[in-house]
């Protein structure tokens, strides 16, 4: 269930890979796009990912907008998916320039053609979107490259998911990392049902992940707890900025808290042996509590119930060992407060 993007390790036992989905929120400016690649090197991303399609390509004309998307006219929403669509210069230009900024290039394959493209520049990965969980052509092209494969399964059923890993193995290509994602703009939490992530694991033996579309950090670091590999999560340079996925995406400064966050719940998560930490020990002797005389004992008395107490520190004898205490005789005086010891009874 490991595969490799870039030099980075991926699956279970490796540190969640973050990637931050630039997208289509670069609104069409090389610009921006170029900014966005360094802003996600220096919140700490793993990767960057950009969107590889043409209008014509994507939709017809008269497809019209998803809900998420405010333009008013089908011609509106077939020229902003032009204006935004990356041409090859363009992604020649992000690719080097993620090169450079020591951050892996990775871009939503969004047809054969696209495939090709990202094959030419040399992609270590392919990313397939949601919306083309049923694109049984594209995800073969995709995956007969043998290049790993991240698939999103928004809007999708389990046994869509199953039909779609099947169609990568069938390529040839073993190597793949299945998202869980609720395509909705923003996605309400209640919706979310991070449970499924362990639900493709255990039916599919791979990798999982989550790609989010909740506002906020909580479900992305709630989704690494409950054993995500990959993180993807829309990028901006700024909320504000015109676009549909802007108001939804993490700015650097999220970006960062986002993978702060992440790190620190890795770390927290540990192992699965269940054990004193090595400093809990001090704490254990300190805080647990031990056998003790509530009256004075005289020698040769048998020990009873009622002439003991349990009080801290826990250097003595444990009131999980009560019932062999009781019933023993005092081999010595024991004075009132004094713990037991083993050397104390006969």
């Amino acid at each position: 269930m490991e595969i490799k993007i870039g030099d980075r390790l991926v699956g279970p036992g490796h540190p969640a890979f973050v990637i931050a989905e630039a997208g289509i929120n670069h609104n069409g400016d090389p610009d921006t796009a170029v900014r966005l690649v360094h802003a996600a090197k220096e919140a700490g991303a793993d990767a960057v990912k950009f969107q590889t399609f043409t209008a014509e390509s994507l939709m017809v004309r008269s497809a019209g907008g998803a809900k998420h998307l405010e333009a008013a006219a089908e011609d509106e929403v077939f020229s902003f998916v032009e204006q935004v669509a990356l041409s090859e210069q363009l992604h020649q230009l992000l690719f080097e320039t993620c090169k450079q900024a020591g951050i892996p290039f990775l871009s939503t394959a969004g047809n054969p053609d696209g495939v090709d493209l990202l094959e030419r520049l040399g992609v270590s990965a392919y990313k397939i979107a949601s919306m083309d969980l049923d694109n049984l052509p594209l995800l073969s092209y995709a995956a007969s490259t043998g290049k790993p494969m991240i698939l999103s399964t928004g809007m999708g059923t389990l046994s869509e998911v199953e039909r779609a890993i099947e169609t990568v193995y069938a390529a040839g290509n073993q190597q793949i990392v299945v998202l869980h994602c609720v395509a909705l703009y923003p996605a309400p939490v209640e919706d979310v049902n991070l449970l499924a992530m362990a639900t493709i694991r255990d039916a599919f033996d791979v990798a999982v992940g989550y790609s989010d579309h909740t506002l906020g950090n909580a479900v992305a670091t709630g989704a690494v707890a409950l054993g995500a590999t990959v993180i993807e999560k829309h990028f901006t340079l700024d909320k504000s900025m015109p676009g549909p996925d802007q108001a939804i995406s993490g700015d650097p400064k999220d970006f960062l808290e986002l993978i702060q966050g992440i790190r620190l719940v890795e770390t927290a998560l540990g192992t699965r042996a269940k054990r004193p930490a090595p400093q809990e020990l001090e704490m254990r002797r300190a805080f647990r509590r031990s056998i003790v005389a509530a009256v004075d004992i005289e020698e040769g008395t048998a020990l009873t119930t009622e002439m003991l107490v349990f009080k801290r520190p826990g250097a003595g004898i444990s009131p999980a060992n009560l019932s062999w205490v009781v019933g023993r005789t005092a081999s010595r005086a024991i004075a009132a407060d004094a713990a037991l010891s083993e050397g104390d009874l006969i």
